[in-house]
């Protein structure tokens, strides 16, 4: 069965840098597509980067381009998000979730990790 273990949130301040890791075991290769989503508090869940295994295109949402770096390592089963530049606004929980289509809405996406929070202090 795959699942998917995030982690790497933590408390950091505006301007610091973090690096989120999520975990895949068991991957199936047919769910090619791997992507970060994030929910702030009374907010919805949003798209923040997405990665195949088969390539290394990233995409991202414009609140993060040029901020963000999204990666990966085949030889882990191991996605990572690079976030520079911190941004109170970049607070929430951050969820890694698996797809089998190229896509942003998460409703693609039907495996989630349970989450890893990041608290970013002005």
């Amino acid at each position: 069965q795959v699942r998917l273990l995030e982690s790497g949130g933590r408390l950091v301040q505006a301007g610091d840098s973090l690096r989120l890791s999520c975990v895949a075991s068991g991957r199936p290769l047919s769910r090619n597509v791997m992507g970060w989503f994030r929910q702030a508090p009374g907010k919805e869940r949003e798209f923040v980067s997405r990665i195949t295994w088969s390539n290394d295109n990233g995409d991202y949402s414009d609140s993060v381009k040029g901020r963000f770096a999204i990666s990966k390592d085949t030889t882990l089963d191991t996605v990572y998000l690079q976030m520079n530049s911190l941004k109170p606004q970049d607070t929430g929980v951050y969820y890694c979730a698996a797809a089998f289509t190229w896509g942003t809405n998460e409703r693609q996406y039907d495996l989630w990790g349970q989450g890893t929070q990041v608290t970013v202090s002005a």
